[in-house]
């Protein structure tokens, strides 16, 4: 049976080129189809089986490691001296985060509490809770610089009121105690007398009011509409604005709540978030591109302007009245208290916070916060937050127990929330982020080069079947004119040469010439 190379060869050069027609739709719609998969996924709907689960319940552990700046000469400090500190930790406690009353509206939003829980680790840290420490009382050393400008007879009463619960400038104390609270009859008597004036009415400690607490009521948008505002917050017990600060810009509520964002970042795209334990919403920058464990990501950090006083950076003069630049002042929100929050070891502050407190030394690696987060899909690989808590301290008059302290902020813990994605989690996470994207990727050149290298075959094919037909012409015509002469040049016997009769010579009825 003999196959036609020639139409063969055209019928591979028309599925070459439907293989490449379809790897160029894959060009185009693979795009489209990834990003309508990373929507769907995104979006938050109980009917979403990978990203409401890690909505609901963030399912990586994280911790917050505590450090404590222990003062070594608190007695030189109420002679006026430079208070010198060491750090003491890290104190790590596994902290449950569980979203509670998750309810979903029409507007496209959903609002949830979000309660914590912390539980100590005595493995990953470095000491006990049961280790002593000395810090600032908050307690005395706050209220002095809040009643600084009172009536003499209120601030004498309140140092007969010190005096008489034996409260003095510094605390020494199990660093449990300290964390979570301890009993104080000074708590109660202002609880009783002067009710409002502390954020606790049970045991009084730096992280009383964090644990088996929630975070308030939060309203963000769910997405289903626009998934560029999933995540963002829509209200904040029941606020769609911030009243404490002096400006409408400090006042505003941006970004999320920080566990997610949207989906599609750019490396100009930042990271906003509303915090209600700094009670102000920050923002984050993007630094530069990264790898976890194969999955790409866009490392953001906090701006040098992010607790720039209002001096430095204009657009933070609501949060002021404030003092060197790279403390935030949280008085208004804190009940007046005299409290600073920074970056730890006065990071990325003014260097002369550096000067007054002798034991500090800030660097990026130990101290600069950030998040890396998954461009595409805006949820974050790998989180540390690192905040410093600081008194602002000094001498008032007679207030005996502040004694001759030079004005200070003074440093008295910071602490770090940190996770990252790990297990099944990230394996899933690689598998249909990373994976399947990159196989589709794959996919659509190798149909093109696979459909290419047909149509090449396939040309080379069809010439060579033409130029074999050709030559198999030109042979079968030589042939052919080769047997003629061959048959009219043949001898007929008599040394004649044999050829057709002439038409002038008559054949008899036999056949044979006249």
């Amino acid at each position: 049976m003999h196959i036609d190379k020639s139409k063969v060869a055209i019928i591979f050069m028309v599925l070459g080129s439907l293989t490449v027609l379809f790897g160029i739709i894959v060009v185009f719609a693979g795009p489209l189809i990834i990003d309508d998969q990373i929507i769907k996924n995104t979006v938050i709907d109980p009917n979403n089986e990978i990203a409401y689960p890690m909505w609901r319940d963030i399912p990586v552990p994280f911790y917050m490691s505590v450090y404590f700046f222990n003062v070594l000469n608190p007695k030189e400090v109420l002679l006026g001296e430079k208070p010198m500190v060491e750090e003491r930790g890290p104190y790590v406690y596994r902290k449950r985060c569980q979203k509670d009353n998750i309810t979903f509206h029409p507007n496209f939003t959903v609002s949830y509490r979000e309660y914590r829980q912390y539980y100590f680790e005595p493995s990953m840290s470095v000491g006990n809770e049961s280790d002593v420490v000395t810090i600032p009382n908050m307690l005395v050393l706050g209220a002095a610089v809040m009643m600084e400008k009172l009536p003499f007879a209120v601030r004498m009463m309140m140092s007969a009121t010190f005096k008489t619960f034996k409260e003095g400038p510094f605390l020494t104390k199990p660093v449990g105690e300290l964390m979570w609270g301890y009993d104080s009859g000074l708590v109660d008597f202002l609880n009783k007398y002067l009710p409002g004036m502390l954020p606790t009415k049970g045991k009084f400690g730096l992280f009383s009011e964090f644990n088996n607490s929630n975070t308030g009521l939060f309203n963000i948008h769910t997405g289903k509409d626009d998934i560029s505002k999933v995540h963002k917050v829509d209200s904040w017990n029941g606020l769609k604005k911030l009243t404490n600060w002096g400006t409408p810009q400090c006042n505003m509520m941006n970004g999320t709540a920080g566990q997610m964002w949207p989906p599609f970042m750019t490396p100009k795209t930042t990271l906003p978030f509303y915090s209600p334990d700094a009670c102000r919403s920050m923002e984050l920058v993007y630094q530069r591109p990264g790898v976890m464990q194969g999955i790409p990501l866009y490392r953001y950090v906090a701006p040098k302007t992010l607790f720039a006083n209002g001096s430095d950076y204009a657009p933070n003069e609501g949060f002021c009245p404030c003092r060197q630049s790279g403390i935030l002042n949280v008085s208004s929100c804190r009940h007046n208290s005299p409290v600073f929050i920074s970056h730890p070891h006065f990071y990325n502050a003014d260097p002369v916070l550096l000067d007054f407190v002798g034991g500090l030394s800030p660097n990026e690696d130990e101290h600069g916060l950030f998040i890396d987060i998954h461009p595409m899909t805006g949820v974050p690989l790998n989180v540390s937050i690192r905040l410093q808590l600081n008194l602002f301290m000094k001498s008032v008059s007679l207030i005996t127990e502040t004694g001759k302290i030079a004005d200070v902020v003074m440093p008295m813990i910071w602490f770090e929330e940190s996770g990252y994605i790990d297990g099944p989690i990230l394996e899933t996470f690689h598998t249909n982020l990373v994976v399947l994207p990159a196989v589709m990727e794959y996919t659509q050149y190798i149909f093109i080069s696979l459909g290419l290298l047909t149509i090449i075959v396939a040309l080379l094919v069809h010439r060579r079947a033409k130029r074999s037909e050709t030559a198999n012409s030109m042979m079968f015509t030589s042939t052919t004119n080769l047997n003629l002469k061959d048959s009219t040049g043949a001898s007929n016997g008599d040394g004649l040469v044999s050829g057709p009769p002439s038409e002038k010579t008559p054949l008899l009825h036999d056949g044979t010439m006249d």
